[in-house]
C-alpha cells in the first residue's frame, strides 16, 4: 500500500471520528443551535469533504488509478438503472418507516441521536436548501470516498473482495462513531450493502442516488414526526399530573 494512501486511511480512520465525536459533544450542550450554527455546520462539512476528495483523486491519479476502477462511471445500462431504482426506493422506505416510529414511540426521545437531530436538522425553506447540498455532497462525497477509493485500496492491498468489503465498511462505520453503538453496527450494516453493491454494479451511481435519499428523507421527515411526539409526550404528562393532583385533593377532602 503507498505511503499517502495509508496515511489517508489513517485519518478517515482516527481524526475524521475523533473529531466528528467532539464536535458532537459540543452540539449536545447546547440548549439550541441558531441558523447560523447549522448554516455554519452545513458549510463546514461540505468544505471538508470537497477538500478531502480532491486530495484522494490528486494523489490516485498521481499513481495512475483511473476513475472506473474507483466506481466513477455513470454505467447508464438497464442492471445499474434498476439497481439504482431499487435500491433507493428501499432506502427510502426504511427511513420512512423510521421516521414513522418516531413519531409513534417517545421511549427513545431524550437519545443524543434524536437531541442532536432536533439541533443539526433544517427548519426554514432557506436551511432546506442549504441541508440538500449538504447531502449532496454526503452521498457523492463519501460513496467516493468508502465505497470508491477505500474500498478499492482495501481490495488492491488484500487481493480479496471480501476484505476490501469488510475493511471499507468498517471505516465507513467508525466515521460514524457519534452515533454510538447503534450507529455503529446500523452504518456498518448499510456499508456491507453499499460495497456489494458497488462491486457487483461496477459504478457508484446507485450507492450514491441511494444515500442521498436516505439522508434527505430523514432530514425532512424526522424533525416534524420528533416535535409531534414530544409535544404529544409533554401533553400526556401535563394530563397525568393533573389526574394526580385530583386524586390528592380528593383524598384530603376524604
Amino acid at each position: 500500500m503507498h505511503w499517502d494512501f495509508a496515511l489517508i486511511l489513517g485519518v478517515l480512520g482516527i481524526v475524521v471520528p475523533v473529531l466528528g465525536r467532539r464536535r458532537v459533544r459540543v452540539l449536545l450542550q447546547l440548549p439550541d443551535t441558531t441558523k447560523l450554527d447549522r448554516l455554519s455546520l452545513y458549510a463546514s462539512t461540505i468544505a471538508f469533504q470537497w477538500l478531502s476528495v480532491v486530495l484522494i483523486l490528486w494523489r490516485t491519479t498521481h499513481h495512475g488509478i483511473n476513475p472506473a476502477q474507483l466506481g466513477l462511471i455513470l454505467g447508464l445500462n438497464p442492471i445499474s438503472i434498476t439497481t439504482t431504482i431499487v435500491v433507493s426506493t428501499l432506502f427510502f422506505l426504511l427511513q420512512f418507516i423510521s421516521s414513522r416510529r418516531l413519531k409513534a414511540g417517545a421511549d427513545e426521545l431524550h437519545g443524543e441521536t434524536v437531541q442532536l437531530a432536533l439541533k443539526v436538522f433544517p427548519r426554514d425553506g432557506v436551511e432546506r436548501v442549504a441541508f440538500f447540498a449538504l447531502v449532496s455532497t454526503v452521498a457523492i462525497c463519501e460513496e467516493f470516498i468508502y465505497r470508491g477509493f477505500a474500498q478499492y485500496v482495501f481490495e488492491d492491498w488484500s487481493h480479496s473482495l471480501f476484505f476490501g468489503l469488510v475493511l471499507s465498511s468498517l471505516l465507513f462505520s467508525v466515521a460514524h462513531l457519534y452515533q454510538g453503538r447503534r450507529g455503529l453496527v446500523s452504518t456498518f450494516a448499510v456499508g456491507m450493502f453499499f460495497a456489494g453493491v458497488r462491486a457487483w454494479s461496477g459504478t457508484l451511481l446507485p450507492t450514491v442516488v441511494a444515500h442521498f435519499v436516505a439522508d434527505f428523507t430523514i432530514g425532512l421527515l424526522a424533525p416534524r414526526h420528533i416535535r409531534e411526539a414530544l409535544a404529544r409526550s409533554t401533553d400526556d404528562e401535563d394530563i397525568g399530573q393533573s389526574e394526580n393532583r385530583l386524586v390528592g385533593s380528593s383524598k384530603t377532602r376524604g
